[in-house]
């Protein structure tokens, strides 16, 4: 499992854009995870599906919510990552109106979740292969805080956690 000090994993998730810029076109788009992490801050949070209850009521909202403060903090950019397609991730930004606040990464086959040991198994749910629920503030590519949920809950992943750890 990845740890505080490790590099984040070398894979490649995707983001749909729906305006074209930035070396981006509209639709999905590939995004090297090392070289998007290079020279930045990140504030990672990983949850196990877009427009499930808890991820759609606390989660990305508390981010959107507290992005002013992340950025004042230090926060280069913040980042949503499931186990979903682009287009899922997509239309999960336009309902949580993440604008430019929060980059809505797609998993879609579970790469980065089995890369960082944190997986979470919901086959008997019906949802197959998750990302467990956890945050972590990323400098440089590499993990300088990680916290990781237990089952079911939804206590240390928040916004507010990480962005006391952002400005300690």
């Amino acid at each position: 499992m990845i740890k505080v000090g490790d590099t984040l994993p070398a894979v490649t998730l995707m983001e749909f854009s729906e305006v074209e810029g930035n070396g981006c076109s509209i639709g999905p788009n590939p995004v090297d995870v090392s070289k998007a992490a290079a020279g930045k801050t990140i504030a990672l949070f990983a949850l196990p599906g877009a427009f499930t209850p808890t991820c759609s009521a606390k989660h990305v909202p508390g981010y959107v919510a507290k992005a002013d403060e992340l950025k004042a903090a230090g926060v280069d950019e913040i980042w949503c990552v499931s186990v979903n397609d682009a287009f899922v991730m997509g239309a999960w930004a336009r309902d949580q109106k993440t604008g430019t606040k929060v980059r809505m990464l797609a998993d879609g086959d579970a790469a980065f979740a089995k890369a960082t040991g944190l997986t979470l198994d919901l086959t008997g749910k019906g949802m197959g292969l998750r990302s467990n629920r956890y945050s972590m503030l990323v400098r440089n590519g590499k993990v300088a805080t990680l916290n990781i949920e237990g089952p079911g809950k939804f206590e240390v992943s928040d916004a507010a956690t990480l962005l006391a750890q952002a400005k300690a």
